[in-house]
């Protein structure tokens, strides 16, 4: 499960999710991309489920970068507390995603396989997305 080694701060506000990714938006490692078009927060399970799933049906070909990393802090009351007494424990981690989010992408690989991939990665998150290639958002490839 993904989360921080380190944290400034142990809570934090919950924020909002205004506006349009500015960053993160292109494809900049693989070929093809999930993209997301709505906002929410994923959990580090979420991440990891989507993970698993596009893994388990390129059968361990290809390679898969996740671009999103859960640095933020969700804490919950235990059940049956009363109000006050401070605020409560962080419980899990989740990453803030905004529309146009690059969230995973995958290389080495048929457009057909990537394709279904990222629809069995689609039904493990909770934001709406869509499969994006590397032509139609115009990403620079790190050559070196």
């Amino acid at each position: 499960m993904l989360m921080p080694k380190r944290v400034k701060r142990r809570r934090v506000h919950r924020g909002r999710m205004k506006g349009k990714a500015n960053r993160g938006n292109s494809i900049s490692y693989g070929q093809y991309g999930l993209q997301a078009t709505e906002p929410g927060w994923i959990t580090s399970n979420q991440i990891e489920a989507a993970r698993v799933a596009m893994t388990r049906y390129i059968k361990r070909g290809g390679k898969v970068w996740i671009k999103i990393f859960p640095d933020k802090p969700v804490t919950q009351k235990p059940a049956e507390t009363r109000m006050g007494s401070g605020k409560g424990a962080p419980e899990y981690w989740v990453a803030v995603v905004k529309p146009g989010r690059v969230m995973f992408e995958i290389a080495g690989v048929s457009e057909e396989i990537a394709r279904e991939a990222m629809r069995l990665a689609m039904h493990k998150l909770p934001v709406k997305c869509k499969f994006v290639k590397r032509e139609e958002l115009g990403g620079e490839a790190n050559e070196s």
